[in-house]
Protein backbone atom coordinates (compact mmCIF):
# COMPACT_ATOMS: atom_id res chain seq x y z
CA UNK A 1 0.00 0.00 0.00
CA UNK A 2 1.30 3.41 -1.05
CA UNK A 3 2.34 6.40 1.52
CA UNK A 4 -0.76 8.31 0.55
CA UNK A 5 -3.21 5.44 0.15
CA UNK A 6 -1.85 4.36 3.93
CA UNK A 7 -2.39 7.68 5.58
CA UNK A 8 -5.99 8.34 3.67
CA UNK A 9 -6.87 4.99 4.93
CA UNK A 10 -5.52 6.00 9.06
CA UNK A 11 -7.53 9.13 8.24
CA UNK A 12 -10.87 7.20 7.41
CA UNK A 13 -10.03 5.27 10.86
CA UNK A 14 -9.45 7.98 13.29
CA UNK A 15 -12.38 9.86 11.89
CA UNK A 16 -14.31 6.76 12.70
CA UNK A 17 -13.25 6.47 16.09
CA UNK A 18 -13.57 10.18 16.78
CA UNK A 19 -15.94 11.82 19.00
CA UNK A 20 -18.70 14.53 18.07
CA UNK A 21 -15.65 16.82 18.91
CA UNK A 22 -12.90 15.49 16.66
CA UNK A 23 -11.11 13.63 19.52
CA UNK A 24 -10.51 9.70 19.97
CA UNK A 25 -12.11 9.47 23.25
CA UNK A 26 -10.66 5.93 23.90
CA UNK A 27 -7.14 7.53 24.19
CA UNK A 28 -8.02 9.18 27.22
CA UNK A 29 -9.74 9.26 30.73
CA UNK A 30 -12.65 11.66 29.67
CA UNK A 31 -14.75 14.00 32.41
CA UNK A 32 -17.48 16.09 32.74
CA UNK A 33 -17.97 19.09 34.23
CA UNK A 34 -19.61 22.17 34.85
CA UNK A 35 -17.95 25.75 35.46
CA UNK A 36 -18.39 26.62 38.99
CA UNK A 37 -19.04 29.94 40.35
CA UNK A 38 -16.56 32.64 40.29
CA UNK A 39 -14.30 29.67 38.58
CA UNK A 40 -11.62 31.20 36.17
CA UNK A 41 -10.06 28.96 32.79
CA UNK A 42 -6.93 29.07 35.11
CA UNK A 43 -8.54 27.39 37.56
CA UNK A 44 -10.36 24.54 35.60
CA UNK A 45 -6.78 23.57 34.36
CA UNK A 46 -4.49 24.05 37.16
CA UNK A 47 -6.40 21.14 39.32
CA UNK A 48 -6.09 19.17 35.99
CA UNK A 49 -1.96 19.04 36.36
CA UNK A 50 -1.58 22.05 33.85
CA UNK A 51 1.41 24.29 35.28
CA UNK A 52 0.06 27.97 35.21
CA UNK A 53 2.18 29.43 32.99
CA UNK A 54 1.27 26.93 30.43
CA UNK A 55 -2.12 27.65 31.22
CA UNK A 56 -1.49 31.60 30.14
CA UNK A 57 0.34 30.56 26.95
CA UNK A 58 -2.73 28.71 25.95
CA UNK A 59 -5.15 31.23 26.80
CA UNK A 60 -2.64 33.97 24.40
CA UNK A 61 -2.75 31.49 21.92
CA UNK A 62 -6.36 31.15 21.03
CA UNK A 63 -7.44 34.54 22.20
CA UNK A 64 -8.51 34.90 18.57
CA UNK A 65 -10.23 31.37 18.68
CA UNK A 66 -11.72 32.22 21.95
CA UNK A 67 -11.46 34.68 24.73
CA UNK A 68 -10.98 33.33 27.66
CA UNK A 69 -12.71 35.82 30.22
CA UNK A 70 -15.74 34.48 28.36
CA UNK A 71 -15.92 30.99 30.26
CA UNK A 72 -19.81 31.23 32.35
CA UNK A 73 -20.38 29.81 35.26
CA UNK A 74 -23.25 26.93 35.07
CA UNK A 75 -21.92 26.19 31.48
CA UNK A 76 -20.23 22.40 30.74
CA UNK A 77 -16.68 21.48 30.09
CA UNK A 78 -15.50 18.10 28.80
CA UNK A 79 -12.08 17.40 30.05
CA UNK A 80 -9.77 14.22 28.21
CA UNK A 81 -6.97 13.25 30.47
CA UNK A 82 -3.58 11.44 29.39
CA UNK A 83 -3.93 8.11 31.33
CA UNK A 84 -0.04 7.87 31.51
CA UNK A 85 0.96 11.29 32.54
CA UNK A 86 -2.22 12.00 34.26
CA UNK A 87 -2.35 15.13 32.90
CA UNK A 88 -5.23 17.26 30.96
CA UNK A 89 -4.57 16.75 26.92
CA UNK A 90 -7.83 18.65 25.64
CA UNK A 91 -10.53 20.62 27.54
CA UNK A 92 -13.61 20.92 25.16
CA UNK A 93 -15.82 24.15 26.73
CA UNK A 94 -19.41 24.41 25.44
CA UNK A 95 -20.93 28.18 25.24
CA UNK A 96 -24.27 26.92 24.49
CA UNK A 97 -25.84 23.05 22.55
CA UNK A 98 -24.43 24.10 19.49
CA UNK A 99 -21.00 25.89 19.82
CA UNK A 100 -17.90 24.29 21.42
CA UNK A 101 -14.00 25.64 21.70
CA UNK A 102 -11.31 22.58 22.04
CA UNK A 103 -8.52 23.82 23.84
CA UNK A 104 -5.20 21.61 22.64
CA UNK A 105 -3.08 21.73 25.75
CA UNK A 106 -0.08 20.66 24.61
CA UNK A 107 -0.62 21.89 20.90
CA UNK A 108 -2.27 25.62 21.72
CA UNK A 109 -1.80 26.96 17.81
CA UNK A 110 -4.59 23.64 16.99
CA UNK A 111 -7.08 24.92 19.25
CA UNK A 112 -10.27 25.54 17.41
CA UNK A 113 -13.99 26.37 17.71
CA UNK A 114 -16.68 24.49 16.34
CA UNK A 115 -20.56 23.67 15.49
CA UNK A 116 -22.25 20.81 16.31
CA UNK A 117 -24.66 19.45 13.54
CA UNK A 118 -28.25 20.90 14.24
CA UNK A 119 -31.03 18.52 12.82
CA UNK A 120 -34.53 20.53 12.34
CA UNK A 121 -37.64 19.78 11.93
CA UNK A 122 -41.22 21.38 11.66
CA UNK A 123 -43.42 21.75 14.11
CA UNK A 124 -47.19 23.18 14.95
CA UNK A 125 -48.36 24.77 18.53
CA UNK A 126 -51.23 26.69 18.70
CA UNK A 127 -54.81 26.92 20.78
CA UNK A 128 -57.53 29.25 22.02
CA UNK A 129 -56.53 31.73 24.89
CA UNK A 130 -57.99 31.15 28.16
CA UNK A 131 -55.64 33.14 30.40
CA UNK A 132 -52.10 33.85 28.72
CA UNK A 133 -50.35 32.95 25.20
CA UNK A 134 -47.90 31.81 27.45
CA UNK A 135 -49.82 29.52 29.51
CA UNK A 136 -51.58 28.08 26.07
CA UNK A 137 -48.57 27.71 24.13
CA UNK A 138 -46.80 25.55 26.98
CA UNK A 139 -50.43 23.40 27.44
CA UNK A 140 -50.26 22.62 23.26
CA UNK A 141 -46.00 21.23 23.10
CA UNK A 142 -44.59 24.69 22.55
CA UNK A 143 -41.49 26.17 23.75
CA UNK A 144 -41.61 29.36 26.17
CA UNK A 145 -39.63 31.11 23.43
CA UNK A 146 -42.18 30.98 21.49
CA UNK A 147 -44.44 33.63 23.04
CA UNK A 148 -41.44 35.75 22.37
CA UNK A 149 -41.29 34.84 18.59
CA UNK A 150 -44.82 35.49 17.90
CA UNK A 151 -44.85 38.75 19.21
CA UNK A 152 -41.80 39.81 16.98
CA UNK A 153 -43.71 38.25 13.96
CA UNK A 154 -47.26 40.52 14.68
CA UNK A 155 -45.10 43.05 16.70
CA UNK A 156 -47.01 45.69 14.27
CA UNK A 157 -50.71 44.16 13.99
CA UNK A 158 -51.30 42.94 17.55
CA UNK A 159 -50.59 44.91 20.60
CA UNK A 160 -49.51 41.98 22.93
CA UNK A 161 -50.34 43.76 25.78
CA UNK A 162 -53.92 43.75 24.89
CA UNK A 163 -54.33 40.14 23.65
CA UNK A 164 -57.77 39.10 25.31
CA UNK A 165 -59.33 35.70 26.24
CA UNK A 166 -60.70 33.71 23.09
CA UNK A 167 -57.97 34.99 20.92
CA UNK A 168 -56.89 31.97 18.81
CA UNK A 169 -53.63 31.24 17.26
CA UNK A 170 -51.25 28.22 15.34
CA UNK A 171 -48.10 28.57 14.49
CA UNK A 172 -45.45 26.39 12.21
CA UNK A 173 -41.54 26.58 13.86
CA UNK A 174 -38.81 25.17 13.42
CA UNK A 175 -37.83 22.27 16.12
CA UNK A 176 -34.01 22.27 16.25
CA UNK A 177 -32.10 19.08 18.51
CA UNK A 178 -28.79 18.45 18.94
CA UNK A 179 -27.76 14.49 18.81
CA UNK A 180 -31.72 13.91 19.43
CA UNK A 181 -31.85 16.44 22.86
CA UNK A 182 -34.03 19.84 21.66
CA UNK A 183 -32.10 23.26 21.96
CA UNK A 184 -34.91 25.36 21.74
CA UNK A 185 -37.13 26.45 18.45
CA UNK A 186 -35.61 28.59 15.93
CA UNK A 187 -37.52 30.92 13.65
CA UNK A 188 -41.56 30.97 12.84
CA UNK A 189 -41.91 29.88 9.76
CA UNK A 190 -45.75 30.35 8.90
CA UNK A 191 -48.67 31.75 11.82
CA UNK A 192 -52.35 33.05 12.10
CA UNK A 193 -53.38 34.98 14.89
CA UNK A 194 -57.22 35.87 15.61
CA UNK A 195 -57.68 38.83 17.86
CA UNK A 196 -60.68 40.84 18.52
CA UNK A 197 -62.45 38.57 15.64
CA UNK A 198 -59.51 39.67 12.90
CA UNK A 199 -57.67 37.27 11.23
CA UNK A 200 -53.73 37.83 10.77
CA UNK A 201 -51.23 35.68 8.46
CA UNK A 202 -47.81 35.74 8.65
CA UNK A 203 -45.66 33.65 6.00
CA UNK A 204 -41.72 33.81 6.02
CA UNK A 205 -40.30 34.23 2.44
CA UNK A 206 -37.06 35.16 1.16
CA UNK A 207 -37.27 37.40 -1.76
CA UNK A 208 -33.46 37.98 -2.33
CA UNK A 209 -33.24 40.65 0.26
CA UNK A 210 -33.15 38.60 3.21
CA UNK A 211 -36.12 36.50 4.91
CA UNK A 212 -39.03 38.67 6.01
CA UNK A 213 -42.53 38.07 6.83
CA UNK A 214 -45.82 38.43 4.87
CA UNK A 215 -49.44 38.22 4.70
CA UNK A 216 -50.98 35.63 2.44
CA UNK A 217 -51.69 39.13 -0.72
CA UNK A 218 -47.48 39.50 0.07
CA UNK A 219 -47.73 42.99 1.83
CA UNK A 220 -44.67 43.33 4.73
CA UNK A 221 -45.93 42.92 7.99
CA UNK A 222 -43.55 45.65 9.23
CA UNK A 223 -44.84 49.19 9.98
CA UNK A 224 -42.80 52.39 10.36
CA UNK A 225 -43.24 51.73 14.05
CA UNK A 226 -43.58 49.26 16.34
CA UNK A 227 -46.83 48.57 18.23
CA UNK A 228 -45.51 49.05 21.78
CA UNK A 229 -41.34 49.79 23.00
CA UNK A 230 -41.84 46.66 25.56
CA UNK A 231 -42.20 42.92 25.43
CA UNK A 232 -44.92 41.76 27.05
CA UNK A 233 -45.37 43.92 30.27
CA UNK A 234 -49.08 45.20 31.06
CA UNK A 235 -50.58 49.13 30.25
CA UNK A 236 -51.29 50.82 33.73
CA UNK A 237 -52.58 54.10 32.15
CA UNK A 238 -53.85 54.63 28.73
CA UNK A 239 -53.60 58.16 26.76
CA UNK A 240 -56.55 60.56 28.17
CA UNK A 241 -57.22 64.26 28.29
CA UNK A 242 -58.35 63.28 32.07
CA UNK A 243 -56.29 61.33 34.96
CA UNK A 244 -56.01 61.77 38.33
CA UNK A 245 -52.37 62.00 38.77
CA UNK A 246 -51.05 59.73 41.94
CA UNK A 247 -48.24 61.68 42.86
CA UNK A 248 -49.93 65.44 42.44
CA UNK A 249 -53.19 64.74 43.85
CA UNK A 250 -55.27 66.43 40.91
CA UNK A 251 -56.42 65.67 37.43
CA UNK A 252 -54.27 66.79 34.19
CA UNK A 253 -54.01 65.80 30.48
CA UNK A 254 -51.74 62.64 30.12
CA UNK A 255 -50.60 62.35 27.18
CA UNK A 256 -48.92 58.84 27.17
CA UNK A 257 -48.75 55.45 27.68
CA UNK A 258 -47.83 53.68 30.67
CA UNK A 259 -46.31 50.38 31.00
CA UNK A 260 -45.85 49.02 34.14
CA UNK A 261 -42.73 46.50 34.10
CA UNK A 262 -40.00 45.81 36.29
CA UNK A 263 -36.84 48.53 37.03
CA UNK A 264 -34.38 47.29 34.42
CA UNK A 265 -36.66 45.58 31.70
CA UNK A 266 -34.91 46.87 28.29
CA UNK A 267 -36.86 49.44 26.54
CA UNK A 268 -37.01 49.47 22.69
CA UNK A 269 -37.51 52.55 19.97
CA UNK A 270 -40.49 51.80 18.05
CA UNK A 271 -38.54 52.45 14.77
CA UNK A 272 -35.65 53.89 13.14
CA UNK A 273 -34.73 57.58 13.32
CA UNK A 274 -32.38 59.98 14.67
CA UNK A 275 -32.22 60.77 18.73
CA UNK A 276 -33.30 64.34 19.43
CA UNK A 277 -32.44 64.31 23.09
CA UNK A 278 -31.12 61.90 26.10
CA UNK A 279 -30.68 63.00 29.17
CA UNK A 280 -32.14 63.89 32.73
CA UNK A 281 -35.43 66.37 32.55
CA UNK A 282 -37.35 67.18 35.67
CA UNK A 283 -40.61 65.59 36.28
CA UNK A 284 -39.73 63.39 32.74
CA UNK A 285 -36.41 61.74 34.92
CA UNK A 286 -34.39 59.92 32.19
CA UNK A 287 -36.03 60.88 28.77
CA UNK A 288 -34.94 60.15 25.37
CA UNK A 289 -36.54 61.60 22.46
CA UNK A 290 -36.60 59.77 18.80
CA UNK A 291 -37.59 61.64 15.55
CA UNK A 292 -38.63 58.57 13.05
CA UNK A 293 -39.47 61.09 10.03
CA UNK A 294 -40.73 64.45 8.89
CA UNK A 295 -43.97 63.05 10.50
CA UNK A 296 -43.55 60.65 13.55
CA UNK A 297 -41.58 61.25 16.71
CA UNK A 298 -41.91 59.29 19.94
CA UNK A 299 -40.65 59.77 23.43
CA UNK A 300 -39.43 57.50 26.40
CA UNK A 301 -39.51 58.47 30.65
CA UNK A 302 -38.50 58.07 33.76
CA UNK A 303 -35.94 55.43 32.71
CA UNK A 304 -33.16 54.14 35.26
CA UNK A 305 -30.96 54.43 32.97
CA UNK A 306 -30.09 55.27 29.40
CA UNK A 307 -28.26 52.73 27.07
CA UNK A 308 -24.72 52.75 26.06
CA UNK A 309 -23.86 55.12 22.83
CA UNK A 310 -27.54 56.84 23.12
CA UNK A 311 -27.11 60.86 22.73
CA UNK A 312 -28.44 63.50 21.07
CA UNK A 313 -27.67 62.83 17.18
CA UNK A 314 -27.17 59.03 17.37
CA UNK A 315 -28.72 56.95 14.40
CA UNK A 316 -30.98 53.96 15.99
CA UNK A 317 -32.45 51.21 14.20
CA UNK A 318 -35.88 49.59 15.07
CA UNK A 319 -36.14 47.25 18.10
CA UNK A 320 -32.54 49.16 18.98
CA UNK A 321 -32.38 49.08 23.08
CA UNK A 322 -32.43 52.57 24.07
CA UNK A 323 -32.69 52.75 27.58
CA UNK A 324 -34.04 50.70 31.06
CA UNK A 325 -37.31 51.00 32.68
CA UNK A 326 -37.46 53.08 35.89
CA UNK A 327 -38.69 55.14 38.09
CA UNK A 328 -36.58 58.50 37.64
CA UNK A 329 -38.50 61.90 37.71
CA UNK A 330 -42.35 62.66 39.07
CA UNK A 331 -43.28 58.84 38.98
CA UNK A 332 -44.62 56.65 41.48
CA UNK A 333 -43.10 53.36 40.97
CA UNK A 334 -41.46 51.17 37.81
CA UNK A 335 -42.66 51.86 34.55
CA UNK A 336 -42.24 53.36 31.14
CA UNK A 337 -44.19 56.55 30.12
CA UNK A 338 -44.66 56.30 25.94
CA UNK A 339 -45.15 59.62 24.45
CA UNK A 340 -45.80 59.42 20.50
CA UNK A 341 -46.22 62.53 18.28
CA UNK A 342 -47.94 63.02 14.75
CA UNK A 343 -46.66 66.45 13.22
CA UNK A 344 -46.01 67.90 16.84
CA UNK A 345 -48.82 67.12 18.58
CA UNK A 346 -49.27 64.10 21.02
CA UNK A 347 -51.67 61.31 19.77
CA UNK A 348 -52.84 57.63 20.92
CA UNK A 349 -50.51 55.44 19.10
CA UNK A 350 -53.45 52.51 19.39
CA UNK A 351 -55.82 55.19 17.41
CA UNK A 352 -53.62 55.08 14.46
CA UNK A 353 -52.81 52.93 11.36
CA UNK A 354 -49.29 52.51 9.74
CA UNK A 355 -48.08 52.37 6.49
CA UNK A 356 -46.56 48.77 5.80
CA UNK A 357 -42.63 48.38 4.55
CA UNK A 358 -42.40 47.42 1.18
CA UNK A 359 -44.32 44.27 -0.28
CA UNK A 360 -43.18 41.36 -2.18
CA UNK A 361 -41.49 42.22 -5.28
CA UNK A 362 -43.84 41.18 -8.40
CA UNK A 363 -40.87 39.12 -9.75
CA UNK A 364 -40.95 37.11 -6.95
CA UNK A 365 -44.46 36.83 -6.98
CA UNK A 366 -44.72 32.93 -8.21
CA UNK A 367 -42.63 31.63 -6.03
CA UNK A 368 -44.45 33.58 -2.83
CA UNK A 369 -47.50 32.45 -3.67
CA UNK A 370 -46.73 28.66 -4.02
CA UNK A 371 -44.91 28.71 -0.49
CA UNK A 372 -47.81 30.64 0.48
CA UNK A 373 -50.19 27.68 -0.48
CA UNK A 374 -48.04 24.69 1.22
CA UNK A 375 -47.70 26.74 4.63
CA UNK A 376 -51.72 27.33 4.60
CA UNK A 377 -51.70 23.89 4.54
CA UNK A 378 -49.51 23.21 7.27
CA UNK A 379 -51.11 25.55 9.37
CA UNK A 380 -55.24 24.95 8.81
CA UNK A 381 -55.24 21.05 8.48
CA UNK A 382 -52.45 19.51 11.07
CA UNK A 383 -53.50 19.78 14.64
CA UNK A 384 -50.82 21.11 17.13
CA UNK A 385 -48.03 19.14 18.61
CA UNK A 386 -47.45 17.15 14.90
CA UNK A 387 -43.57 17.33 13.45
CA UNK A 388 -42.50 17.01 10.16
CA UNK A 389 -39.22 15.39 10.32
CA UNK A 390 -38.29 16.75 6.57
CA UNK A 391 -40.60 19.56 5.72
CA UNK A 392 -38.78 21.89 3.54
CA UNK A 393 -40.53 24.23 0.56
Amino acid sequence: MSSTTSNAARSATDNASADAFGIERKKYTVEEHRVRRNQTFADLLLKEGVEYQDIVQLADETRDVFDVRDIRAGRSYRVYRNPWLERARYIVYRPDAVRYVVFDVRYPERSRVGERPVSVAWRTAGGTIKSSLYQTLMESGGRPQLAIRLSEVFAWQIDFFRIQRGDQFRVVYEERTVDGQQIGPGDIVAAYFVHRGRTYYAYRFNDGEGSEYFDEKGNSLRRELLKAPLQFSRISSRFTNRRYHPVLKRYRPHHGTDYAAPTGTPVHSVGDGVVLFAAYKGYNGNYVKVRHNATYTTGYLHLSRIAKGIRPGTRVKQGETIGYVGSTGLSTGPHLDYRFWKNGQAIDPYSIELPPARPVAPQHMTAFTQVVDGLHNFLLNHSPRTTFADARL
